[in-house]
């Protein structure tokens, strides 16, 4: 790998956990771009207890808008996280459960999660003082 331009063989790599990943390609990067987003990780750890309807995760997560959770529902979908069961009903109602995709990833956002709780207060106060100096 050249140091210098982050090439490896002509394509572009980033070093990722020390392993050059080629950036076009790397897995890493695609993984997190959609399941980093601010509400794909709550839907994910929203339906944690089990199925739910449309309205009762738009009651668990009162900010997001309609748009949004029917877009993130469908990105969730798509990458094969969550599923989605229509019941024939007078109209139509819809549940969306984890699959074993996002149940083996859940695991790993209650560790965020705990995580968070652990560490907010520090990561507020280094804010302050940043803020304070700049």
């Amino acid at each position: 790998m050249n140091k210098l331009t982050g090439d490896v063989k002509g394509k572009r790599v980033a070093m990722v956990c020390g392993v050059p990943m080629d950036v076009e390609n790397c897995p890493v990067r695609d993984v997190m771009d959609n399941i980093g987003g601010k509400w794909n990780s709550l839907m994910i750890l929203s339906l944690a207890d089990g199925a739910l309807r449309f309205s009762e995760l738009r009651r668990l997560i009162p900010d997001i808008s309609q748009r949004m959770l029917t877009q993130t529902l469908r990105d969730l979908q798509r990458d094969g996280y969550i599923s989605r069961t229509v019941f024939p009903t007078q109209p139509p109602s819809v549940e969306y459960a984890l699959t074993d995709l996002g149940r083996s990833l859940l695991g790993l956002l209650k560790h965020f999660v705990d995580w968070s709780l652990a560490n907010h207060g520090a990561i507020r106060s280094a804010r302050e003082v940043y803020d304070a100096a700049s």
